[in-house]
């Protein structure tokens, strides 16, 4: 039987391309690479596919719940949030490949013991949307990745920098499929996993976020306090000036699905300040600078309203930002009413 009609039968596709295939010949365009970046992706997947797993069997292996405790943000921890945070740290770890590591789930940075050491700083979120867990809704991890740039032991410098310098951020998806988009400063991609295989084929090459959108995305229970441009900018989607179209509202309540919808079919999104959260909900570190280094390698925006968000000077490792992303001219709308009224 030939490799062709072996292919045909299985239904695998022979020539697919594979993340790790991919990252393998992205890093052909640069001749100085050592190929460690490489390695850590590698390792990250298997914690994604550990992460897939156990989502999908959560139930029967009775990880739903509470943990016992709750996180530096004062949430209460679920079961599956411990193990997909476990499961981050020690594949990231063991890779060799990680300094610093900066997890949502854990209040100080988490140090690499020197003897594994390697040059790259991780920031993630091991399971975004966490809330979602036990009613079955897409939830998802998210990860920024930074290169060491201090000489001698690795400190806190290294992780407090703007989004901008990091070298490649992506998030996992684990929803009807699990998916993993990814992006290292050189446009944005999507791998779908393949789960007779256990690999991510590429199955969204380069994506794009339409300039303009026709799908809002926020949590309206906040709508009280709200900012005035906020709320004017809402009131005009729902009921627009006269031959304009009003915008749809979807909200998941987990970023990583609401960011996804948004960066397939346009849009915005937007988790802006409210009076009870003047500085914003979302972290800056692990769930804003990744989802706008994505945004914006894809053609979109990312700003809090007043700047833009990869320019951010971070202060400390767990803070907080608003932020508003999707198609740029819904972005840039979004921004000129924050600037009439707000400013």
């Amino acid at each position: 039987m030939s490799g062709e009609q072996a292919s045909s039968q299985y239904g695998i596709e022979t020539d697919s391309m594979t993340l790790q295939r991919f990252v393998l010949q992205e890093q052909k365009f640069y001749p100085e690479a050592s190929g460690e970046l490489t390695s850590l992706l590698t390792s990250m997947l298997v914690a994604v596919k550990a992460i897939a797993s156990a989502t999908q069997k959560a139930g029967l292996a009775k990880l739903y719940g509470i943990a016992g405790q709750t996180n530096v943000q004062g949430e209460e921890v679920k079961k599956l949030d411990v193990l997909s945070n476990e499961l981050m740290i020690n594949m990231l770890k063991s890779s060799y490949t990680t300094c610093l590591l900066v997890s949502e789930e854990n209040d100080e940075l988490i140090e690499v013991e020197e003897k594994k050491r390697g040059s790259y700083i991780v920031t993630f979120d091991p399971l975004d949307g966490s809330s979602n867990i036990d009613c079955l809704v897409s939830i998802g991890t998210i990860f920024g990745i930074y290169k060491k740039r201090s000489e001698g032991e690795p400190n806190e410098s290294d992780v407090l920098r703007p989004g901008k310098e990091m070298v490649a951020a992506g998030y996992a998806l684990y929803g009807s499929a699990t998916m993993v988009v990814l992006s290292t400063g050189n446009g944005v991609n999507g791998f779908t996993l393949d789960p007779s295989i256990g690999e991510f084929i590429l199955t969204h090459p380069n994506m794009k976020c339409k300039s303009k959108g026709s799908i809002y995305s926020l949590n309206e229970g906040y709508a009280k306090t709200w900012s005035k441009g906020i709320t004017e900018y809402i009131r005009t989607r729902k009921d627009p000036e006269p031959g304009k179209k009003s915008m749809g509202q979807r909200y998941v309540g987990s970023m990583v699905a609401d960011v996804h919808r948004t960066l397939l079919n346009g849009g915005i999104f937007l988790y802006p300040p409210t009076s009870a959260a003047p500085n914003g909900k979302l972290r800056l570190l692990y769930e804003c600078n990744p989802m706008a280094f994505i945004m914006e390698q894809a053609g979109g925006l990312a700003t809090t309203g007043t700047h833009r968000i990869l320019d951010i000077q971070p202060t400390s490792i767990h803070q907080r930002a608003p932020i508003i992303l999707g198609s740029k001219e819904d972005v840039d709308e979004a921004v000129e009413f924050i600037r009439k009224y707000d400013s």
